[in-house]
C-alpha cells in the first residue's frame, strides 16, 4: 500500500509518524513523508529529525517532501495525482463536550480526499 503521511509541529504528528511506521514496518507499506511547516512549535528541522529517528530505528526507507502554504490542498492533490492508497494525518482533540475538534489542515483533508483517509488521534 502507498501511504502518504502528513506531519505538522504538534503532538498529534509524533503519534501518527510512530503508528505509521510501525504499519509499514507490518505491513511492508511504501511510505512517503510530507513535512507540512505550520509555524507550530518545532521547525521542519526538528521534525525532519524526528522522521529520520523513527525510520531509522525500524530500518525503514522514505521519501521526504516539503509542503507550505495550503497544505491540506496540497496533500489531497498528491495523493490523487499520485496514486497513493491512503492519507495518513494527526489531528484532533476532544472538546469539554466530549466533541471532536480538528485543525484546518485535517478538515480540509477528510472533507476533501477523494483517497482514504486515516486520522491518527
Amino acid at each position: 500500500m502507498r501511504i502518504l503521511l502528513g506531519l505538522g509541529a504538534g503532538d498529534d504528528s509524533l503519534q501518527a509518524l510512530e503508528r505509521t511506521a510501525e504499519r509499514a514496518v507490518e505491513a511492508g507499506d511504501d511510505l512517503t513523508v510530507a513535512i507540512i511547516d505550520d509555524g507550530g512549535e518545532r521547525s521542519v528541522d526538528d521534525i525532519e529529525a524526528d522522521v529520520q529517528q523513527a525510520l531509522d530505528e525500524r530500518g525503514l526507507t522514505a521519501e521526504i517532501r516539503y509542503l507550505d502554504a495550503d497544505a491540506g490542498s496540497e496533500l489531497v492533490d498528491i495523493a490523487e495525482s499520485e496514486g497513493f492508497d491512503r492519507i495518513v494525518i494527526g489531528g484532533g482533540t476532544t472538546s469539554p463536550m466530549g466533541k471532536i475538534q480538528l485543525g484546518s489542515t485535517a478538515e480540509f483533508v477528510l472533507l476533501n480526499s477523494h483517497v482514504s483517509v486515516t486520522l491518527v488521534r
